[in-house]
């Protein structure tokens, strides 16, 4: 698996490398998630799904765990798996038929359900570090 390394530093530079992810997601895209709250992961996703060809608004789906977007180029299923306790809460809303499916996934939180993560997951984890300034991203792609 390679890594590559992007610094962001501002939220347009945040969300538009989502943005060109989301122009490269082909069908069974997954992309698992991981990073601190407050480091930009919904700010990504509204790129990626901008990049899917989706115009509506993107929030994270913290209290409902899945938001479904059909309005792009493929379908688009953003998870946030932030409040879920046991990884087996997935079966109940059908994780693997949506993320084996014909679409693009987003995981936010991902590491808390790591154990049911297809291994062909593109793992993303994006760090701040305020001694480079408030703004600033490390974001590390590893495919």
């Amino acid at each position: 698996m390679a890594a590559e390394i992007f610094e962001t530093n501002s939220p347009d530079e945040t969300f538009n490398l989502g943005k060109k992810l989301g122009q490269e997601a082909i069908p069974g895209t997954i992309i698992a998630m991981t990073g601190d709250l407050g480091v930009g992961k919904t700010l990504f996703t509204q790129g990626f799904a901008k990049g899917l060809g989706i115009d509506e608004p993107i929030t994270s789906p913290t209290f409902t765990i899945m938001q479904i977007y059909e309005s792009g180029r493929i379908p688009f299923y953003h998870f946030d798996v932030y409040r879920i306790a046991d990884p087996e809460e997935m079966d109940e809303i059908g994780f693997e038929n949506f993320v084996c499916g014909d679409g693009a996934s987003i995981i936010e939180w991902a590491e808390l359900i790591e154990e049911i993560i297809p291994p062909e997951a593109i793992k993303i984890t994006i760090e701040k570090d305020l001694e480079k300034g408030f703004d600033y991203r490390k974001i590390t792609v590893v495919k």
